[in-house]
């Protein structure tokens, strides 16, 4: 990583120096078969710039990374490679007006999935190439200017080994051995892509009358590995798309404008997936290899939407600089929810953003490297961080806010007028706030300032004063905000009052909107009602906030949680329950008690699926360690009973299933899973499939009853990628020193795992029942961190800096040995500094989580 950043102050200097009229990229990819991987393997890239320059005679500079440069010519004079490249930059002095560079240079194949990623099948030997840029990494296929604010149109060639077909951003012909691609419209280098390889492809096609009457023909393409083939649903990914641009055309006004729509499902992805405009890649872990419930399906078609919303916000128009990167990934996320509930089957969309989505944001606006919503981003490190929760999904949220704000026509007519005014162009948050308040007519700085420009998530409680009579004489909402973030913003929201009817269903029974602006706010529509047992602020989700409750109402869900009939409003309840949790205000083990009592009732599959996690990670960060031998037991029991009761060969059998598979520990627990994988053992209707297996044998491994020979033999019947990855977290995961030692070593001492294997390794070391055998790395992993950062990738180096911070050894000394490294390492770079103060500020919460727990034991 030294020397392949770059500051936004450069990225500044540049955009004011240059403007790229076009690129030409010839790229050879036959070097991707054959041959040995000895070394780096590489390929040829040639690339021609035509740029302008606004000062004749000055000084910048192209970005590369690449192993060995050619040839460089400036203008028709050659330069010497050695003198002007420096393994990341070119030095281009002595520009003209009119300047045209031709870069020549051997490029490497990744395994980290950055830049040009080279996957070998181990199911049949082939090989699949696709690209991942963002936020920098084009520059490791071609040379460029590497900064969203230097838009071009770009014309691609590329010489692929034969029989292969390779797509980019333009539709593709193959002429004389070499596939050419249509001239691109004026985008930035980060979406621009390359897929190539022996790929499964279905097409299909959408069509549109438009509004002036012009028909509209996308036509529309999916890929996939062969060996996904059989496995692949592409109806339903064409279905989910078609819908989507049926949404997207209604509301936006502006055709799609990218030509064809093609959906590439690759391996070994780094990302949930990527913008690439007419050609969208995704983590093929999307095409389902065995039964899935239906929230998988409703993720991916939410992930299908969000990037489809790129096209327009980030691809269309786009930020000048990744300070404003909320301004794509915020309305993508919220836009990617929002015609899902609208426009496809998966009408309840919103719940899962309240219950899933939420809490990732709510997590990361308490960290200390909480920022605003519109960062302050100096570097591509920090660039690279800052795809994080705050980004997406608390962004998403204020979006929520802002349409409640400013009503949904509003909201869509400044969308629309946005696209029109800033097409092909790059964009600040003045320039959206700017359409916002012509059709608004509100004060958007105002907003913006509150919502966008502070960061920090704020407390609303309920405060209720009854009469003698029972009914309520004064209600109000109480904000509260942290120290640090002191911040009392204006909330839009709902106040729901429930009670528990005669039949016993808990439901709403008043109901008012309110704006909450200040410490304490009156909601003096809802005096005079029956007495609540439930008071639920923020009721139907409309603003971004921690709800809290009042005495009577914590009350009413410890003992009818379950009974609130409104899915939404349980899953706001159960949330906040969470919050509380993290919050060191409700012990982990009233939190798990009210999952067990409770979960079985769930009927959101996506909610269920979510109460497993936070009750996991309940017992595993936040329960006193004196009482988690028996928390472990209950929810083990917990979930083989609801196991056994749930409708046979339902996806709630499904997901209780995996659930009992996560928490086994007991001899009878992991008897039951060896007998359900061997077929000894039987739980009416639920089909072990072969993903299952593999959730099965996991924990098997990790307690020492499945040894090397049991994973081979699982590895022999699922001889695929997806199983190559499932055994190397297996083997892992197995509880031996010697195991931790080669696990550590294959991952920290060398370079030969790719991503998704660090990954999987990684997974498989960090068993949280494996405490004293990870113990010996913790001090180790402190000394090693600085170095793994200076010589990995970005990608990697986040994967073990986060995936190996040792919070379940010895937490209190953990803390002290993050504390004194922070200490001792204030020169190290800034996104690493920011990893372990987020690591450690983690493990502070959960010791005080466990200290909360302990004091009820």
């Amino acid at each position: 990583m030294p020397g392949e950043n770059l500051s936004r102050d450069e990225a500044r200097e540049r955009a004011a120096l240059l403007s790229v009229e076009g690129y030409e990229v010839s790229l050879d990819l036959r070097s991707a078969v054959g041959g040995t991987d000895a070394g780096p393997r590489t390929f040829r890239s040639v690339t021609t710039i035509r740029f302008r320059s606004a000062e004749p005679g000055a000084t910048t500079f192209a970005d590369l990374i690449a192993p060995s440069v050619t040839a460089v010519s400036l203008n028709g004079r050659d330069l010497d490679p050695g003198a002007v490249f420096d393994g990341s930059r070119i030095l281009l002095e002595d520009l003209t007006e009119d300047n045209e560079l031709v870069v020549d240079a051997q490029c490497a194949y990744s395994r980290t999935g950055e830049g040009m990623h080279r996957f070998v099948d181990p199911e049949d030997g082939e090989v699949y190439l696709y690209t991942q840029y963002e936020p920098a990494d084009s520059r490791r296929v071609f040379a460029n200017f590497e900064q969203p604010d230097l838009k071009a149109p770009f014309r691609f060639e590329v010489r692929a080994p034969e029989g292969w077909v390779v797509w980019s951003n333009g539709v593709g012909e193959l002429a004389d051995g070499v596939w050419k691609f249509a001239e691109t419209k004026p985008i930035s280098t980060y979406i621009t892509a390359f897929v190539a390889g022996p790929y499964h492809y279905v097409t299909d096609s959408y069509e549109r009358v438009l509004d002036d009457g012009t028909r509209l023909e996308i036509p529309l393409g999916a890929m996939c590995r062969k060996g996904l083939a059989r496995h692949f649903d592409s109806d339903d990914v064409f279905l989910v798309t078609k819908q989507g641009l049926d949404f997207f055309h209604d509301n936006f006004d502006y055709p799609y404008p990218f030509g064809k729509y093609d959906q590439a499902f690759v391996p070994e992805y780094n990302l949930g997936a990527m913008e690439n405009p007419g050609l969208v890649t995704f983590r093929e872990e999307f095409i389902f290899r065995g039964r899935v419930t239906r929230a998988s399906y409703e993720r991916r078609a939410n992930v299908i939407l969000h990037e489809m919303a790129h096209m327009w916000f980030g691809d269309l128009v786009t930020m000048v600089w990744w300070d404003d990167l909320w301004l794509k990934e915020s309305f993508a996320d919220f836009m990617g929810t929002f015609s899902m509930v609208e426009a496809t089957r998966f009408t309840n969309g919103w719940i899962t953003f309240a219950n899933n989505r939420k809490s990732w944001a709510y997590r990361a606006d308490q960290l200390p490297s909480t920022h605003p919503i519109t960062a302050d981003i100096r570097d591509l490190e920090d660039a690279k961080l800052n795809f994080d929760g705050i980004t997406y999904a608390k962004g998403a949220s204020v979006l929520k806010q802002l349409v409640a704000y400013v009503g949904r026509d509003a909201f869509l007519e400044g969308a629309r007028r946005y696209f029109k005014r800033h097409a092909y162009g790059n964009t600040q948050l003045g320039d959206l706030l700017s359409v916002l308040e012509e059709t608004s007519g509100r004060d958007m700085a105002t907003w913006s300032r509150s919502w966008l420009q502070t960061a920090g998530v704020n407390s609303l409680t309920p405060q209720v004063i009854l009469s003698a009579e029972g009914r309520v004489t004064e209600l109000a909402i109480l904000q509260e905000a942290a120290e640090s973030h002191p911040e009392l913003r204006p909330h839009r929201v709902a106040v729901g009052l429930y009670r528990r009817s005669p039949e016993g269903a808990v439901e709403r029974y008043a109901r008012a909107e309110v704006d909450v602006e200040g410490p304490r706010t009156v909601v003096g529509e809802l005096v005079g009602t029956q007495a609540p047992d439930l008071v639920l602020v923020n009721d139907d989700d409309l603003t971004y906030c921690k709800i809290r409750f009042d005495e009577g109402s914590l009350a009413a869900l410890r003992d009818g949680l379950g009974d609130i009939t409104d899915p939404l409003a349980r899953a706001l309840c159960w949330s906040a329950l969470w919050n509380l949790t993290r919050d060191a205000l409700m012990p982990a083990r009233d939190f798990i008690d009210l999952v067990l009592r409770f979960a079985g009732r769930e009927t959101d599959i996506g909610v269920l699926q979510m109460l497993h996690a936070w009750a996991n990670s309940a017992l595993t960060h936040y329960a006193a360690p004196g009482w988690r031998e028996e928390g472990g037991r209950l929810l083990a029991e917990g979930a083989l009973r609801e196991l056994r009761l749930t409708e046979p060969g339902s996806q709630h059998q499904l997901t209780w299933a995996r659930f009992f598979a996560a928490v086994a520990s007991g001899e009878a627990d992991l008897q039951l899973l060896q007998g359900l994988l061997e077929g000894t053992a039987k739980i009416d209707g639920l089909e072990v499939d072969q993903e299952l297996r593999w959730a099965f044998l996991e924990p098997l491994a990790a307690h020492g009853v499945a040894d090397e020979g049991v994973i081979a033999a699982e590895l022999a019947r699922d001889d695929t990628a997806s199983g190559k990855r499932h055994q190397v977290r297996c083997l892992a995961a197995r509880p031996s020193a010697a195991v931790k030692a080669q696990a550590w070593a294959s991952v920290v001492e060398s370079d030969s795992l790719s991503n998704a294997l660090v990954e999987a390794t990684i997974a498989g070391f960090a068993q949280s029942s494996h405490r004293e055998l990870t113990a010996p790395y913790a001090s180790k992993y402190f000394e090693v961190i600085e170095r793994v950062w200076g010589e990995r990738s970005i990608q990697i180096g986040m994967d073990v800096v986060r995936g190996l911070f040792p919070s379940l050894q010895d937490p209190r000394g953990t803390l002290e040995a993050a504390d004194a490294w922070l200490a001792a390492h204030g020169a190290a770079a800034p996104a690493l500094r920011r990893l372990v103060l987020e690591a450690r500020d983690d493990l502070a919460r959960a010791l005080r989580g466990q200290a909360c727990d302990d004091a009820v034991g």
